[in-house]
């Protein structure tokens, strides 16, 4: 499956040949989800640097390029490459990406650093539609992860628990996950119940003797009796935090019968009443990931994706903690009406790009990507 129509994958091509197999992608890959935007001028300039101090630093330890990236050194010129371009931001010492006795002891103290993957997805195990596999077998048909085998052996069974489990709590670095869902207004493709989310992470905490996996409970503004749903799920289920979607079906926005606002104040607000009452503030929203004709594509849905309903529901609601996913990126531009209001917390997912041997080890589901969250305060 892919969210790309097949004149905008025609206009792309594959990062093992289009990209700079840097230790930090210097450019944005996509994995079929949304359009890539073109690589900044800013962007080649740190690409220039990454390899200007590859080809320097490598000669004097005897490592050709690939060799020096793929070392502790190559890592570390890359975050000094980008401290040149964009200003003092990582905590990196020049001597790095020179000595590899410095580089590899940063990575010795950071070996078991704490790792939080803060969305995470597994489908119910009577799920049934196939089309979610082929992200993974597009991988593997173009050698982006040959871990993965032949495509023709790559099922829907790949995201399943029994997989979920096992790929993040023994084949990652994970320590903690975070663990939603995304509903639709076809039952047969949504991935979790909200029961289903709560079964889960019981599953994983019991068995861990720890709280491993917190939860969301999705909420479907709009569609008939989900605020009976909020209710039961304070009382009930009691979620870590909440989930939604604003362009109301993530699987087939271009249909989706119950699209929304933040700043709905009929719809919306009761919600949040509810929310602070309950003590569970925290409400998490997936935007953007546009394709580039999202006007075409989405005509009457792509508007719900952008960030214009958030500044004004989190000034009316500074109780609670907006955590807007993907940056409210579309395939085209920076994110829309993304101000700098308080709680607002931005979270701008990495995509490790494909074919990078810096890549995980496995491919998970495409939604469940890192994220890095900045709190604008």
């Amino acid at each position: 499956m892919s969210f790309l129509s097949a004149r905008e994958l025609a206009g792309l091509a594959p990062p093992d040949e289009a990209a700079f197999r840097s230790p930090v992608p210097t450019q944005m890959v996509s994995n079929a989800e949304f359009n890539p935007l073109p690589q900044t001028e800013t962007q080649r300039e740190v690409e220039a640097r990454i390899k200007n101090y590859a080809d320097k630093n490598g000669r004097k330890h005897g490592m050709d390029l690939g060799k020096f990236l793929r070392s502790p050194m190559g890592m570390a010129a890359a975050f000094v490459a980008m401290n040149d371009v964009y200003g003092d931001l990582f905590a990196v010492d020049r001597g790095e990406d020179v000595d590899l006795s410095p580089a590899l002891a940063r990575q010795k103290k950071f070996a078991k650093q704490f790792v939080f993957d803060g969305q995470v997805h597994f489908v119910r195990d009577d799920y049934t539609w196939d089309e979610h596999a082929d992200l993974a077998r597009f991988a593997a048909d173009h050698g982006w992860n040959p871990a993965l085998g032949p495509s023709g052996h790559i099922t829907i069974d790949m995201y399943k628990f029994d997989n979920f489990f096992k790929e993040i709590y023994f084949d990652s670095d994970t320590h903690i996950g975070l663990l939603s869902g995304a509903p639709t207004d076809d039952p047969d493709k949504t991935f979790l119940s909200n029961d289903q989310i709560k079964e889960a992470a019981d599953f994983v905490n019991g068995l861990a003797k720890n709280k491993r996996l917190y939860y969301h409970a999705m909420i479907t503004p709009k569609s008939p009796a989900w605020m009976e749903e909020v209710d039961r799920a304070i009382e009930v289920l009691k979620p870590t935090s909440w989930k939604g979607y604003t362009v109301g079906d993530p699987i087939l926005p271009e249909t989706a019968r119950y699209p929304w606002r933040l700043d709905d104040e009929q719809e919306m607000y009761p919600f949040y009443e509810k929310a602070i009452k309950s003590g569970v503030t925290t409400v998490c929203i997936h935007k953007g990931l546009l394709p580039a004709d999202y006007m075409n594509s989405m005509p009457n849905g792509w508007k719900y994706a952008t960030a214009d309903d958030v500044g004004k529901a989190a000034k009316d609601w500074p109780q609670i903690d907006f955590v807007i996913y993907h940056s409210a990126r579309s395939g085209r531009s920076r994110p829309s009406g993304a101000s700098r209001f308080p709680r607002i917390c931005r979270s701008v997912s990495a995509t490790p790009r494909s074919g990078s041997r810096t890549a995980p080890s496995r491919v998970r589901s495409s939604a469940s990507m890192r994220l890095v969250t900045t709190i604008f305060r």
